[in-house]
């Protein structure tokens, strides 16, 4: 992985906010990040979304939380420190990372793009197979394949949600070939996934139609995604 040790034996501390048990409840912790190995960056974290998931995660709703656990996936801050053989980014960068930090590289689920389902995955925060920790903390360490550069002029904060939200929807519409300016498409649901996806399309000149079982976001959320209502021209 290009990683030299795991989460709790770098003597540089971190500062994070962890669960400690199923309340949900996330309190201040100092712990250790992994050493930046040959082909890891390490970055200041300036913003970290919040998925839903993390709220599973902490509350162990999935029955695999790890305590302390140190939530937070839609990471995005500016390169401190990078490893020798690393060439994407320099110091000085502003990067962002998802729910990856690691994988094998050789298998043929990273061959194929897929290394969701390499065998060796390493998971940003309550990996099952070694301690890592997530983005609420002062500083983050991944590896560089899984580091996204980030456009100069795009504001952090606002594109944090992408790395998690935005790529769920915005892979199946590129894979289902759904990006073509002048076709329909339907999204079901306008929640946190839903009104991404409709962004996305929209920007991709896609038109779109909405169906929601929630009357309250028909002039609320609609509206504010710039969209036609039923009816109007």
């Amino acid at each position: 992985m290009g990683s030299k040790s795991p989460e709790t034996d770098h003597p540089v501390k971190a500062l994070g906010y962890a669960a400690k048990d199923t309340s949900g409840v996330l309190s201040p912790i100092n712990f250790s990040r992994r050493e930046t190995g040959d082909e890891d960056v390490r970055f200041k974290v300036l913003y970290c979304g919040v998925c839903h998931s993390d709220l599973h995660s902490v509350r162990n709703e999935w029955h695999n939380a790890k305590y302390p656990m140190i939530p937070g996936h839609e990471i995005v801050g500016v390169v401190t420190e990078v490893g020798s053989k690393v060439k994407k980014v320099k110091v000085g960068d502003k990067v962002g990372v998802g729910c990856m930090v690691g994988c094998c590289h050789s298998c043929d689920q990273c061959g194929a793009d897929q290394e969701q389902y390499c065998p060796k995955m390493v998971q940003t925060y309550n990996d099952s197979s070694m301690v890592t920790y997530g983005g609420y903390s002062d500083h983050m360490v991944a590896n560089e394949h899984f580091i996204v550069t980030w456009p100069k002029d795009y504001p952090l904060d606002g594109g944090a949600p992408l790395l998690c939200a935005g790529i769920t929807v915005y892979s199946p519409i590129r894979y289902y070939g759904l990006d073509k300016p002048g076709m329909h498409v339907g999204v079901v649901g306008l929640g946190g996934l839903g009104h991404v996806a409709v962004k996305f399309l929209k920007a991709l000149g896609v038109k779109v139609t909405v169906i929601s079982t929630s009357p309250r976001k028909k002039k609320k959320l609609l509206i504010l995604l710039v969209l036609i209502l039923p009816g109007e021209s």
